[in-house]
């Protein structure tokens, strides 16, 4: 059984509340949050009846813990891994993994060298219709993979703690805060680009918008995602993928969500495997499904439970995608190409 301490009961640290509630070795057993009373009063509406503290190392002075799940705002991100770190205890962290490339690099060495065991939340490597595409990909169903471009749109953040999510210096605006889950997925389905190419839209949140070609041999792939719609425009978040023989899409919105047409045939429903978790809390999530958070709680927890290293989302992994994502920033703020 996995001792977990959540750090951060925003919109996030709900999620990872509502899942943990329903993983058989996993137990919270206290939670961080800025507000301790508001947070305590949030987790039972959730099914915790768990302490609620100011300061993770009061939680960790008053309770043995295993794992320190960190849904923080980006900013504190490191200096709670840090802490985490020093606890010797194993670490879940909410994606981006900081805000500067060396420094998410130099934890993820320290985090291997001290011999902990670390996920970072890139959960739309962990998600359902995202899983099935890797593998229909590496099963080369409808030959090579020509061309794939992916969108991720969602309204102006409305609620954050202190409006963190909308001050660029802290969030790094949707360019890390949103459109790195794509980033982060080309690189997991592909590997890492020779150089990106980006343009997109900036206001006082930093860059709103962006829009990404990615340079690799023999494939074109682009991505775009940006938070500038009107705050009850909802949210989105797609895929196109064209073949040798055929086309796969996914769309958030849509029913079916995921769909291939293959040869001269039809379009059809494409199969996943959806855990059978349930919705979402009403109120809590940009989508109603918990399965891409399970997924990834579920497959960290098993690492711990059966004391391996996790390979998926690992922290090194995390650190490149924030290069990766950096690099798209300065490309759009110079207008030039930028190697990676």
């Amino acid at each position: 059984m996995q001792k977990v301490i959540i750090a951060g009961f925003g919109f996030m640290g709900g999620m990872h509340a509502q899942v943990y509630t329903r993983l058989r070795h996993a137990r919270v057993v206290a939670i961080v949050g800025v507000r301790p009373a508001r947070a305590a009063v949030r987790a039972r509406q959730l099914g915790l009846d768990v302490p609620s503290y100011a300061d993770l190392d009061e939680a960790l002075a008053r309770h043995a813990a295993d794992v320190v799940d960190i849904c923080l705002p980006t900013p504190l991100h490191a200096p709670y891994f840090r802490r985490a770190l020093a606890a010797g205890l194993n670490i879940f962290c909410e994606k981006p993994f900081t805000a500067d490339a060396r420094e998410a690099l130099a934890l993820a060495e320290a985090a291997e060298r001290s011999g902990v065991k670390v996920q970072i939340g890139h959960c739309v490597r962990f998600w359902p219709e995202y899983q099935a595409f890797t593998a229909f990909c590496k099963k080369r169903t409808a030959g090579r993979l020509l061309s794939l471009s992916l969108q991720r749109r969602a309204g102006r953040p409305a609620r954050s703690a202190r409006g963190w999510a909308n001050d660029a210096r802290q969030s790094g605006g949707a360019a890390l805060d949103l459109h790195i889950h794509d980033t982060d997925f080309v690189q997991h389905l592909l590997g890492r680009p020779r150089a990106v190419t980006s343009i997109g839209t900036r206001d006082a949140g930093g860059w709103s918008h962006l829009f990404t070609t990615y340079h690799y041999d023999g494939i074109a792939v682009t991505a775009e995602g940006g938070w500038d719609y009107p705050k009850k425009w909802g949210f989105q978040m797609a895929f196109q993928a064209v073949f040798e023989r055929g086309a796969v899409e996914y769309d958030s919105t849509a029913r079916p969500t995921l769909v291939a047409t293959l040869g001269g045939g039809a379009k059809r429903p494409l199969p996943f495997r959806q855990p059978r978790i349930g919705p979402s809390r009403r109120g809590l999530g940009n989508i109603s499904s918990l399965g891409g958070y399970y997924n990834q709680l579920s497959a960290f927890i098993d690492c711990l439970e059966h004391d391996r290293h996790p390979t998926l989302a690992t922290a090194r992994q995390a650190a490149d995608s924030v290069r990766t994502t950096l690099a798209e920033i300065k490309s759009a703020a110079t207008g030039r190409p930028v190697r990676l």
